[in-house]
């Protein structure tokens, strides 16, 4: 028997106590309040501080579940089916990871009390799978507890939503029955060391996930020039590479990087995984004013930047992350939502390197990007022509013109203009360009900070900033990002997950998730027993880094404008040394979503604005490991 409860309650009331005490609720979103879920915040479940997942799904229930009772969660997943694939949890009290082994139905490892009975996508549970935790196994049922089936009240007296039937063979295999006739058991996830009778994982090569350094063979390369001059993002970059240069050290100019296939796609995944968990963080963030605090953003701005969060969320056109790829795994260091460089190097530079010195039997790294640059912007809500605001600065002059390329394929017209130049109050308080069209939508390659800067200066901390208009008087700059009928790209919001203070509120809501870094707002004895890195919360082109190692010795340091700033404190996990060159791996997305890579590399150990970028190419794992 199924015993699926008939009658729905309204969403978040209480239907019934798993073992170990833990509530299960009802999901039926048709019944949320609007009151008391007032926006997205609202339904993102946490317990100590660390996220569940969203109120009351089946996976925030199996996650809040595992952790009340045994101190341990699994990482973050898009659909419930993917927990299958999943190999270990991490248990938070001894900063270790404890195998997670997956069973097919029909196993003869048979579940037990608390593991996860999985269903595959489709049928009942279309696109997203279910997850229920197992509170009872006999042999021939199987009871489980679960949220977001039924949504209704559990029978009195029992730990379990419903009761599915099972049988075992004369072989000893353990069958569950779906109480579903189009949906399908995948089998059960326990947290044993036994692996007989589980799936198997594909044993990683670490090889794969190394980097390679190459020259390429320029014996019948004849031409020095290979970008073209009759484009102007083109034009603009041989000018200021003083030729056609991806690299500005001459010795240099035939070497590129090597990924394998599938360091490629776990960068993808890694990015697409960790656009999610900043987002969580951004949110959680803007819902607790004590950390919101320790961002030092003007009190003026912090109403406008929630309101850019509730309103413009999907409107992210560029971004990228910074990472330290190595055969034990990857790092994140930061992102970089606010105004990310290196788009043109990564989406057109790289490529037509790899076509100028013939390296066919490769593939460039950010060969999509500037196609998926194209449907992003596609997809935008922007309407009309796009301002694109630049300073006065030769990699801000290709990287705008590379945009506007970009919004010319995508359909839109643009104009850039330069350090506000022409751009001027009328007489109703609109701005226009000189040619006095209206500005209502804008892409910068300005750094939000710099408005910022302005308002810290003329505003009181508590006074609430509004642009002001009238003749005759300058036009600032944050005049025209903050004003109210001005659309910017990227949003407001960006300056949260921009900032490093985003790193410590990662680590307290994600602890010891493989892809980040240890990081605290005070320095403590384990990050000095690893070495650590002291970082401004607001800093751009690695400024006013310090790198110290475990015995807390100053091994390296940056300057820059931002040694005024609040600090905060990242474990120290050095960038893979290739050759002579400290490499790091960058991943540039288009509206959030992975849309290419490609390596910044330096002989000292800091990433800076005066780091090269050289062409990143990957092939398959088998030519990959074949290649010396």
């Amino acid at each position: 028997m199924s015993n699926i409860p008939s009658r729905t309650l309204p969403f978040g009331t209480l239907l019934g106590y798993a073992p170990g005490n833990v509530p299960a609720y009802s999901s039926d979103y048709s019944s949320a309040s609007t009151v008391d879920y007032p926006k997205r915040s609202s339904y993102r479940s946490y317990v100590d501080g660390i996220y569940m997942g969203y109120k009351w799904q089946c996976v925030e229930f199996a996650r809040r579940w595992m952790y009340c009772n045994y101190g341990y969660i699994f990482d973050d997943v898009a659909m419930a089916y993917d927990i299958f694939d999943l190999r270990s949890v991490r248990d938070l009290a001894t900063n270790t990871r404890l195998p997670l082994n997956a069973f097919r139905n029909g196993s003869k490892s048979h579940p037990t009390l608390g593991s996860l009975l999985i269903w595959q996508e489709g049928g009942e549970f279309e696109d997203t799978g279910h997850v229920a935790v197992v509170t009872d196994v006999a042999p021939n049922y199987i009871r489980i507890a679960e949220q977001n089936v039924g949504h209704g009240q559990w029978r009195e007296g029992h730990n379990y939503a419903r009761e599915l039937t099972a049988k075992i063979t004369d072989d000893g295999e353990y069958w569950v029955k779906c109480s579903y006739g189009d949906a399908e058991i995948l089998g059960w996830m326990t947290q044993t060391d036994d692996t007989r009778y589980a799936e198997t994982s594909p044993i990683k090569n670490s090889a794969l996930s190394t980097i390679k350094s190459l020259n390429a063979d320029t014996s019948s390369i004849t031409r020095k020039s290979w970008l073209n001059m009759a484009n102007s993002d083109e034009a603009a970059f041989v000018e200021m590479m003083g030729g056609h240069y991806l690299t500005a050290v001459p010795e240099e100019q035939s070497r590129y990087f090597l990924l394998s296939k599938t360091a490629i796609d776990e960068l993808e995944y890694a990015t697409n995984e960790l656009h999610g968990l900043f987002m969580h963080a951004t949110e959680y963030v803007l819902c607790h004013d004590e950390l919101l605090a320790k961002f030092n953003l003007p009190k003026a701005v912090l109403p406008k930047i929630r309101q850019s969060w509730d309103n413009r969320l999907n409107q992210l056109i560029t971004s990228r992350f910074d990472f330290a790829q190595t055969p034990q795994g990857l790092k994140v260091y930061e992102y970089n939502c606010d105004s990310a460089s290196c788009y043109m190097e990564a989406g057109k530079v790289q490529g037509k390197w790899g076509q100028h010195y013939l390296l066919n039997d490769s593939e460039d790294a950010g060969k999509d990007l500037f196609h998926d640059l194209c449907r992003a912007w596609e997809k935008s809500h922007a309407k009309g022509l796009v301002h694109i605001l630049r300073d006065q600065d030769p990699e801000e002059e290709y990287h705008a013109l590379f945009m506007q390329e970009a919004l010319q394929a995508a359909g839109i017209d643009s104009k850039i203009i330069v350090r506000l130049h022409g751009l001027e109050w009328d007489s109703e308080g609109t701005i226009r360009d000189s040619d006095g069209e209206a500005v209502n939508w804008v892409w910068k390659t300005w750094s939000w900070e710099t408005a910022l800067d302005q308002i810290r200066a003329e505003c009181e901390d508590d006074e609430a900033f509004e642009p002001q208009w009238s003749l005759g008087k300058p036009l600032r700059l944050s005049d025209v990002l903050l004003r109210k009928n001005i659309m910017v790209f990227e949003p407001l919001w960006t300056l949260i997950p921009s900032n490093k203070a985003i790193l410590p509120v990662l680590w307290q809501l994600f602890p010891n998730h493989p892809l980040l870094l240890n990081s605290a707002f005070e320095l403590n004895d384990e990050l000095k027993a690893t070495g650590y890195v002291e970082k401004p919360i607001v800093g751009r082109c690695g400024a006013n880094i310090a790198l110290f190692d475990q015995n807390q010795n100053l091994v390296e340091a940056t300057s820059g404008g931002f040694g005024e700033q609040e600090k905060i404190y990242q474990q120290f996990y050095p960038l893979p040394q290739v050759g002579k060159y400290y490499t790091q791996v960058c991943t540039f997305t288009a509206a959030g979503v992975y849309a290419g890579s490609c390596v910044r590399v330096d002989t000292a150990m800091v990433i800076s604005k005066d780091s090269d970028c050289m062409p990143l190419r990957f092939v398959g794992d088998k030519a990959f490991l074949a290649e010396h």
